[in-house]
């Protein structure tokens, strides 16, 4: 007959797990500690590329952009703060903090032509021609206007990036305070051709009704983002800034 496993037994069995899971926590323990140490020396490595090639990072678009999403890639923020090394090596705080300050005035003196809503591409025109074509101006890039944008909503809710539902199209810069609702969205992605619609074009495509059509042309109507045209048989509403962006694609001068 066999016998059972008794209280020695037990106990040698529960030292065994004992020691086991003490191995397990030094393993883990060391894991964390290399790679703690890996993080800290690619940070100095970092520290290091970013010193030796701050001239580029500065002037060249493409690679300030690669050097930006290298450094996502650890957790490093070089906007984060305007001291420090990033600051004090790269000057990027101070890069993109007047960048920051002219995408507040674009937006600011030409608010009452577009009623706040402006496309990335005239915006990125428009913020290249207030710096200027002097030789010590940084030319900037719509990836360093987003950036900017992302540190400016951190003060409130008066900045938002519109970006096209199928990833294709324009992308639109609102700067009014106030968040756009699912319908007005809706209505922006439609328009990625044209700058203006109507109620039925509305009803024909979303399948809305006439109150829920009336409520969101409302909102737009008050808060100055669309112009009614009365003249035609159907009235026309028109996104002023989709007009500009549709030149901006053109190819024209703003």
């Amino acid at each position: 007959m066999r016998r059972g496993v008794g209280i020695g037994g037990i106990n040698q069995q529960l030292l065994e797990k004992a020691k086991f899971s003490e191995k397990g926590s030094e393993l883990a323990r060391d894991h964390l500690e290399k790679l703690a140490r890996q993080f800290e020396t690619f940070r100095d490595n970092l520290e290091k590329f970013a010193e030796k090639h701050k001239n580029e990072i500065k002037k060249n678009l493409a690679f300030r952009r690669q050097f930006q999403e290298m450094c996502a890639t650890v957790g490093v923020d070089p906007l984060a703060s305007s001291k420090g090394f990033w600051s004090q090596v790269l000057g990027v705080g101070d890069f993109y903090y007047e960048l920051a300050v002219q995408i507040v005035e674009v937006c600011v003196a030409t608010s009452e032509q577009n009623g706040g809503l402006i496309s990335l591409d005239e915006l990125l025109l428009r913020v290249r021609k207030s710096r200027g074509k002097s030789k010590s101006a940084q030319d900037v890039s719509t990836d360093d206007i987003l950036r900017a944008i992302k540190k400016l909503r951190a003060l409130g809710d008066g900045f938002a990036v519109i970006e096209p539902t199928n990833g294709q199209g324009r992308i639109l810069i609102q700067c009014i305070p106030g968040e756009l609702s699912m319908d007005h969205m809706a209505i922006l992605n439609s328009l990625q051709t044209r700058a203006s619609f109507t109620r039925e074009q509305l009803r024909d495509e979303f399948k809305w009704s006439d109150d829920r059509i009336q409520a969101a042309i409302d909102f737009m109507i008050k808060e100055g983002l669309v112009w009614v045209d009365n003249n035609s048989r159907h009235p026309e509403y028109y996104f002023p800034g989709l007009f500009t962006a549709q030149r901006v694609t053109a190819g024209e001068s703003v």
